[in-house]
Order: structure tokens, then C-alpha cells, then sequence
């Protein structure tokens, strides 16, 4: 009776820890990715929406490999009052997520420059006002200037996708993404926005 009760707990242990690494190997497709988007049990609070354009298999993959980091990031997306942080950085879990938050205006489109980065991921969101994001992937693009560590940027230029960037929806970037923020929309001249920095796995 002994040994039947000792298998019987051997194979309750094997099947918990295999369906622990299976929640944590997911091989995620377009299709599961789009459903837990959906779910939305990565919000924390978040009211803003993730812009359709962003990439929901990588954003799923980086999620659940730093969770407790991307929680931390959408719990401070979820504050109410952004619109009275002063411009500035913070720390929000030491060099792991921090936040950019700016106040200024906005480039014509010849003096904004397309980057990439390596260490980081950007959430974009505005606050206030809208502003044009495009995006181009990475071996689309061409470089021309060498990745700096310090900066933890590349430069290029490209041609890709136009987006708006407006209140209540937010950009996701990942290092295969080359982007070029902050390119004035007519009727706004001043964005005030942040850009949340998220390590990547």
C-alpha cells in the first residue's frame, strides 16, 4: 500500500513539473499569441491598448520570460495621472525597466533619425498630443552608424510603415525593429510621451 501511494505521488510530481515547463516553453503562433493578447491577462490596470502593428509572438515570448519586469512596466503604464509626471527618467526596477518621460516638440521628418537597440525594449506611449512612428524590420534597413553601447542604439535608415502614436494605444519594439519616433503630425507641434525600457531576455 506503501509503494502504490509513494507511485502514485511520483507521477502527481512528474506531471505538475512537466506542465510547469510546458507553460513556460510555449511554442508560440501567430493564432496563440493574438489569443492571449486578447485575454489580456498581461494589463496590471493598463486601459491602453496595444497597437495592432506590434509583434504579439515576440511580445508573448518576452513576457513570459521576464514576467515580474513587464508587470512592473504595465503597472506603471496603469497610473492615472501621467499626464502630471515631469519629463525626466525613472527607475522602476533599477537598470531592468525604467522610464523615459518627455515634454517637447516634435521633428520634421528629415531631422528624425531611424534606431535600433539591442539591450532594451520600447513601450512607446503619448500621453498627450499624436506623433508618426515608423517602422521598418531590421534586415530591411541600413546601417549607418555602428551600435553604441552606451546609447545602446544603432542608426539606419529605411523605409517602413507609417503609425500614429496617440493617447490610449502603445507601441511595442523589439532590437529586429528599426523605428523612427517622434516625426510631427500636423495640428501637433508638442507631444508629451514615455517610452518605458524593458531588458531584454
Amino acid at each position: 500500500m506503501k509503494n502504490l501511494k509513494f507511485v502514485i505521488l511520483i507521477i502527481i510530481t512528474a506531471f505538475i513539473s512537466s506542465s510547469a515547463v510546458a507553460q513556460t516553453t510555449t511554442e508560440w503562433t501567430n493564432k496563440l499569441a493574438q489569443q492571449w493578447v486578447k485575454k489580456g491577462e498581461w494589463r496590471n490596470g493598463v486601459n491602453a491598448n496595444l497597437h495592432e502593428s506590434s509583434n504579439k509572438v515576440e511580445f508573448a515570448k518576452q513576457y513570459h520570460a521576464n514576467k515580474a519586469m513587464w508587470d512592473k512596466a504595465f503597472t506603471y503604464l496603469s497610473n492615472p495621472h501621467l499626464d502630471t509626471i515631469a519629463p525626466g527618467k525613472y527607475a522602476i526596477d533599477g537598470d531592468n525597466v525604467f522610464v523615459i518621460v518627455t515634454d517637447g516638440p516634435t521633428k520634421e521628418i528629415d531631422q528624425a533619425s531611424w534606431e535600433a537597440h539591442r539591450k532594451y525594449i520600447d513601450v512607446q506611449y503619448v500621453i498627450k498630443g499624436k506623433e508618426m512612428i515608423s517602422v521598418v524590420p531590421i534586415e530591411k534597413a541600413t546601417l549607418t552608424k555602428p551600435y553604441d553601447a552606451a546609447r545602446d542604439a544603432a542608426n539606419y535608415t529605411g523605409k517602413g510603415e507609417d503609425y500614429i502614436a496617440s493617447p490610449g494605444t502603445f507601441l511595442l519594439l523589439f532590437p529586429a525593429e528599426v523605428h523612427r519616433p517622434s516625426v510631427k503630425v500636423d495640428g501637433y507641434d508638442v507631444v508629451k510621451k514615455m517610452v518605458v525600457k524593458i531588458k531584454v531576455n
